[in-house]
């Protein structure tokens, strides 16, 4: 049975970091991702991982401020957020993918299988 357990959320100062991990089991998994969502908008893409680790991808509004890495495991997916902001308060999901090569890494949310049940990162001003 496929599982992603995502953990690190909580609630942060502006300008504070957080460190999110996410632990996949059942499956081997291809890239992998973090998405947001916050109240009353729409799941986005926030940044993307290769099976390989050396290939990533980051949305605009948090490039140079997070960081996506990988587990030697390839288990196991981080995500190193510094320099945070208000409007980056929302809950955060861990999203795995079955496709692709071992250098993909995705944004779009069709391109990934399993998800986290998410977790809440709140930035107070």
């Amino acid at each position: 049975q496929v599982q992603l357990v995502e953990s690190g959320g909580g609630l942060v100062q502006t300008g504070g970091s957080l460190r999110l991990s996410c632990t996949a089991s059942g499956r081997t998994f291809r890239p992998m991702g973090w998405f947001r969502q916050a109240p009353g908008k729409e799941r986005e893409f926030v940044a993307a991982i290769s099976w390989t680790g050396s290939n990533t991808a980051y949305a605009d509004s948090v490039k140079g401020r997070f960081t996506i890495s990988r587990g030697n495991a390839k288990n196991t997916v981080y995500l190193q957020m510094n320099s945070l902001k208000p409007e980056d308060t929302a809950v955060y999901y861990c999203a795995a993918g079955s496709g692709g090569n071992f250098w993909y890494s995705p944004r779009g949310l069709d391109e990934y299988d399993y998800w986290g049940q998410g977790t809440q990162v709140t930035v107070s001003s």
